[in-house]
């Protein structure tokens, strides 16, 4: 291995550890916690090595983002890959229970993809692959149920904007707790019919 491969694999590591330690403390704290003074003394960096790798949390929150749409976009394939028809994939409540457990289980994560600014493009020409995957991954099983006349990504973008709207008032307390499924059921039910 040359100098220069040793280098830039050890420059890649410290910029999975500044993701990770970013993501750790904005699920432990919140976003709000997440300063560059903070990372570089959780991971024994200085803040100029920080600044080295991003430019600011702004970059950091879109480079945990992307992480998160990486990660989202397998659970949902997952998910709909235990299916056997493009309708069981949906009635199954696989791919939506999918996302809607992401959103759950990592709400800073979720935060990142959605309601924060990473500086990311969305639904773009420069839109970053992992965030063109993610929806990728929910239009290759939406697509199919979206019915005659209905062009797939359109019916996807309500699809996933319902999931969005449950994940985000779910989270905020807004919907009563419990409940979960039968809303994805409803959901189903009324828009992916074949």
């Amino acid at each position: 291995m040359s100098v220069q491969e040793r280098k830039e694999r050890e420059r890649a590591g410290r910029q999975r550890l500044i993701v990770a330690t970013a993501r750790e403390l904005a699920e432990e704290q919140g976003w709000d916690a997440v300063t560059t003074r903070r990372l570089a003394e959780r991971i024994e960096y200085s803040q100029p090595v920080l600044y080295s790798h991003f430019r600011g949390k702004r970059e950091i929150i879109g480079a945990v983002a992307l992480e998160g749409a990486t990660e989202m976009a397998a659970a949902v394939r997952a998910a709909a890959s235990a299916a056997d028809t493009p309708r069981a994939r949906v009635t199954a409540l696989a791919l939506a229970l999918a996302y809607l457990d992401f959103a759950e289980r990592h709400p800073a994560v979720y935060d990142a993809m959605f309601q924060l600014d990473g500086g990311l493009a969305f639904a773009q020409e420069d839109t970053p692959e992992p965030l063109k995957d993610a929806f990728a991954a929910l239009l290759e099983s939406l697509g199919e149920v979206a019915g005659d006349g209905v062009h797939p990504g359109l019916f996807t973008e309500v699809f996933w904007a319902a999931l969005h709207g449950l994940a985000t008032l779910t989270r905020a307390g807004r919907l009563p707790p419990g409940d979960a499924e039968r809303r994805v059921e409803l959901l189903v039910d009324r828009l992916a019919i074949v």
